[in-house]
C-alpha cells in the first residue's frame, strides 16, 4: 500500500503541482528516508500507523546527525504536506507532524571565504595543469562574481549573457528573473573559456549551455559541487566547499564593503528583506574579529 501511496503522490506533485524535477525528487527523498528510518528501527507497515511519538525519535536522530536547521526544516516540511495529502485521499486520519516544531536554538550563521581564502583558490584556478581548467576557473569566478545558485549556474545559456554590458539575466527561484552585473575578471575567463575550450567541447552539440562537462554536455549540479572541491584540495585551505558558500561569501563582501542590504537583495534575488538579514550578522562578527585582531588595545 505504501508504494500506491508514494506513486500517487509522485503524480500529483508531477502533474498537479507541476514540481521542477529537482523539488520532486527532493520531496520524495525525505519520505523514503523517514520510511526507512521506521523499517530500520521497529518496523514499518503503513503510514497511516505512524504516531506522534514515531516523529519525534525520528527528529532525534535527525538532531544527532547535526544536520543544518534547514534541511531538519525541509523535511518536516515535506512530510507534512504528504501526509495532508494522505487524508485528503483517506489513506490517512491524522497528521503525525502537524504539532512537530524545530528545536530553539540562534540561527546558524551562513559559512563563507575571507578575501584572502578565495584569492588563493582563484589562484589555484588559474594556475592549473589541466585541460579543463577555462572552465573551471570560469566557474568560480562567475559563481563569486554573481552571487548565484548553484541552480542558475548549471542552466546559464549563451543568451543571458550581455558582454557589452557585463551583465547576466538570472533565471531565479519560482520564474523571477534578475539582472547581475559582473566585473572584468569574469568577463575575461568566461569570453576565453566560451571561445576556446566550450567550443571545442560543444562542436557536437547542439544547445546553448554555458557550463558543460567533458563531453560537452550540460554541467550537472553534483559536477559543479565536484570541480570545485578539487580546487579546494589543491589549496592550502582545509574542509569542503559548496557551491553555496560562494553565493554567502558575494553578499558578506558586498556587506563588508559598504553595499546597502536593498542592493544585496535585488543581486541575490531574495523575496524578503528579512532573508538578506542574515548577512548583517556575518559582517558584524568580521568586525569584532578584525578589531580583536588589529585595535593594539583591544585584548590589553
Amino acid at each position: 500500500m505504501a508504494i500506491q501511496e508514494e506513486q500517487l503522490y509522485h503524480d500529483y506533485l508531477q502533474s498537479e503541482r507541476q514540481y521542477s524535477v529537482q523539488t520532486l525528487k527532493a520531496y520524495l527523498t525525505d519520505i523514503a528516508e523517514f520510511k526507512n528510518y521506521l523499517m530500520s528501527n521497529g518496523g514499518f507497515t503503513t503510514f497511516s500507523e505512524v504516531q506522534i511519538l514515531d516523529v519525534r525519535v525520528y527528529l532525534s536522530d535527525l538532531y544527532e546527525q547535526k544536520l543544518a536547521r534547514t534541511t531538519i526544516s525541509r523535511k518536516i516540511s515535506s512530510m507534512r504536506m504528504f501526509y495532508q495529502f494522505l487524508i485528503t485521499n483517506k489513506f490517512a486520519a491524522d497528521n503525525p507532524f502537524d504539532n512537530v516544531s524545530l528545536k530553539k536554538h540562534q540561527n546558524q550563521l551562513p559559512e563563507f571565504f575571507y578575501e584572502d581564502e578565495i584569492r588563493e583558490l582563484f589562484d589555484v584556478a588559474y594556475n592549473q595543469e589541466d585541460r579543463f581548467w577555462e572552465r573551471n576557473a570560469a566557474l568560480l569566478e562567475f559563481l563569486y562574481a554573481t552571487g548565484a545558485r548553484v541552480s542558475e549556474i548549471a542552466g546559464l545559456e549563451l543568451s543571458q549573457l550581455d558582454f557589452s554590458q557585463r551583465l547576466v539575466l538570472i533565471h531565479g527561484k519560482g520564474n523571477k528573473d534578475r539582472y547581475v552585473p559582473f566585473g572584468h575578471f569574469a568577463e575575461d575567463i568566461m569570453k576565453k573559456y566560451i571561445n576556446d575550450l566550450r567550443a571545442s567541447l560543444t562542436m557536437k552539440q547542439n544547445h546553448e549551455f554555458v557550463f558543460v562537462n567533458h563531453r560537452g554536455e550540460k554541467i550537472t549540479t553534483a559536477g559543479i559541487t565536484y570541480i570545485l572541491n578539487q580546487l579546494m584540495k589543491r589549496s592550502t585551505l582545509t574542509g569542503k566547499i559548496y557551491p553555496h558558500m560562494l553565493r554567502h561569501t558575494f553578499a558578506t563582501h558586498l556587506m563588508n564593503r559598504g553595499a546597502d542590504m536593498r542592493t544585496v537583495q535585488e543581486l541575490l534575488g531574495h523575496v524578503n528583506l528579512s532573508t538578506t538579514q542574515m548577512y548583517t550578522h556575518v559582517t558584524r562578527e568580521s568586525l569584532q574579529e578584525n578589531y580583536r585582531n588589529f585595535f593594539p588595545r583591544a585584548t590589553e
